[in-house]
């Protein structure tokens, strides 16, 4: 057995209701022995050899960050690629500027078309949405070049726009693309499934392993940089089970990695939203007992309702949307009752990807259903996104004991944009509601979806009690949180999500020794500087991990 560590702070924000505040924390064997101050821990202190760990006596310590929906598969995959967005990213290798209009989108892919040295065999950029950058399609890409193979990922991961040498790339038959239903040739455009489509052909360069390992090295610096000890993947595999797992355990199982990763397998495999239901049911369990010391799988599932946010493929309720467009199911409401069911049956905890009203009713629908068929207690069924939604629903969320991990951060970059080109005031400045869930008593986390939102966890809390959109402006106050309810979020609430706040989420005797080292007290800022916080790094499992500048 180990000597204890006593780190001393000059405060510990515990987040647990029994004792909020301390100042020192016994560690041993990346456990938890007991918090408060170093006199109360004298009796532990008297009796076995100790140390006291001053480094933290001018910082503030709060439980490890926790993003329980953030995908370091697709992180790995996009961080390589070209980042062409409306808003600045900052990311640990470079700064990628706002891209606010057509012409400017377009100036952009030249300069990287014409830098192209020949080493990519295909140009893949990040980025992309008509309401900032116009109708970028395939004769406008044609019109960039006619021989590179040109991928533009929609802002949203959920759909690709290809130009002709890309489509010829592919070396998929014409004919087979022509009657796929959510594959637009005449614009180069594939979404939803055609976007599993055109991503199966270019994983022989996405997943390509020293391609691949390099995007894995950025996310875990981006984990790291946001203070995180505990993520979650939400939707595993993301392309292709056996190389993904290989690469990630290569990457991310290993002592200098600072933080742990829960693994919620799809309830389909990318690209089939259709298929036998206990077929799957069956799939899903290989994956039991395949955890590592940092990777590990757990009794949950992910299943998915409408589509894209970002996209504006989510499903909505009348009036629906301004121009008069529909949303798209991932899953047929009939697929995704049978596949919810046999899960449930299971005794999954179930996830579910749903980003309109209509998306979220579907899922309140099916929940009312299986609680009817088989009762569960605890089941702690989650709403993944909840990004347009209506006051009514949040009330049948608590009444059928769902919880919630949100995107609140569409707020911030989509409320304005919305409100003008998609769905309206109303409803847009409503989107994320999260002040309705505190006020209803429904847990709920935040969550980034990485490379949906920056995994930065005190930003998604800053959105929260803010609701700030791009330009400054607050979008409807009365949905803003408690500066408590957001910082739970983040952290013993995103436990619960998970299922692991035994474990991890507050700092308490018993739980895994897992901090985020602050130079400032969230408590003691004012709530429009609660992003700019600085953050020294993490301690986890009693090791600190400090962030390299």
């Amino acid at each position: 057995m180990s000597d204890i560590t006593v780190f001393t702070a000059r405060k510990i924000r515990t987040m647990t209701g029994a004792m909020p505040e301390a100042s020192a924390v016994a560690v041993r064997d990346g456990r938890i022995i007991e918090v408060g101050t170093l006199e109360t821990l004298k009796p532990w202190l008297d009796a076995h050899p100790h140390q006291i760990d001053t480094r933290f006596e001018d910082k503030v310590l709060m439980p490890g960050f926790i993003d329980p929906h953030l995908h370091p598969t697709l992180g790995a995959i996009l961080m390589p690629c070209h980042f062409i967005t409306a808003m600045e990213w900052v990311l640990p290798d470079r700064t990628c500027p706002a891209v606010t209009s057509h012409e400017d989108y377009l100036a952009r892919l030249s300069e990287i078309i014409a830098a192209d040295d020949g080493s990519e065999e295909i140009t893949v950029t990040w980025g992309f949405h008509r309401i900032w950058h116009g109708n970028v399609d395939r004769e406008a890409l044609n019109s960039v070049s006619s021989t590179k193979p040109i991928f533009v990922w929609q802002r949203s991961f959920h759909e690709i726009i290809a130009n002709d040498a890309a489509i010829e790339w592919m070396g998929t038959a014409r004919e087979d693309l022509e009657r796929h239903p959510q594959i637009d040739l005449d614009s180069g455009r594939f979404f939803e499934t055609g976007m599993a489509l055109a991503a199966q052909a270019m994983n022989k360069v996405l997943l390509a392993p020293q391609r691949f390992m390099k995007g894995l090295e950025l996310v875990k610096q981006t984990v790291h940089l946001g203070g995180h000890t505990t993520i979650g993947e939400l939707a595993y595999p993301m392309m292709n089970d056996q190389i993904e797992w290989q690469l990630l355990k290569g990457a991310l199982d290993n002592d200098t990695v600072p933080f742990r990763m829960k693994i919620i397998p799809r309830a389909l495999q990318r690209g089939t939203f259709e298929g036998n239901a206990q077929e799957n049911v069956e799939r899903v369990r290989e994956f039991e007992g395949r955890d590592t010391d940092r990777l590990f799988f757990g009794n949950s599932v992910k299943l998915f309702t409408d589509g894209g946010f970002f996209a504006e493929l989510m499903q909505m309720r009348e009036p629906g949307f301004i121009d008069g467009h529909h949303g798209e199911w991932l899953m047929s409401p009939e697929s995704f009752y049978d596949h919810a069911r046999a899960f449930w049956l299971e005794g999954k905890q179930i996830h579910v990807h749903c980003t309109g009203d209509m998306g979220v009713e579907l899922a309140l629908d099916t929940l009312e259903k299986l609680q009817a068929e088989k009762p569960r207690f605890n089941h702690r069924f989650t709403i993944e996104h909840f990004g347009v939604s209506n006051e009514e629903q949040v009330r049948r969320i608590k009444d059928l004991g769902a919880i919630v991990s949100a995107n609140v951060y569409y707020l911030h970059e989509l409320g304005e944009a919305y409100w003008r080109d998609s769905i309206g005031y109303e409803r847009a400045s409503q989107m994320a509601r999260m002040g309705s869930l505190e006020r209803a008593g429904v847990t709920f986390a935040l969550h980034s979806d990485f490379t949906m939102a920056p995994a930065l966890p005190l930003n998604s809390a800053w959105v929260a009690v803010n609701r700030i959109a791009e330009s400054g402006s607050v979008l409807c106050a009365e949905e803003r949180t408690s500066l408590e309810a957001a910082m739970r979020a983040i952290t013993i609430d995103a436990a619960y999500v998970l299922g692991l706040e035994d474990e991890i989420g507050s700092i308490r005797a018993g739980k895994k020794a897992d901090f985020t080292v602050l130079e400032q007290d969230p408590w003691e800022v004012e709530p429009q500087a609660l992003r700019d916080i600085p953050i020294w790094g993490t301690v986890f499992e009693g090791q600190p991990f400090p962030i390299e500048t």
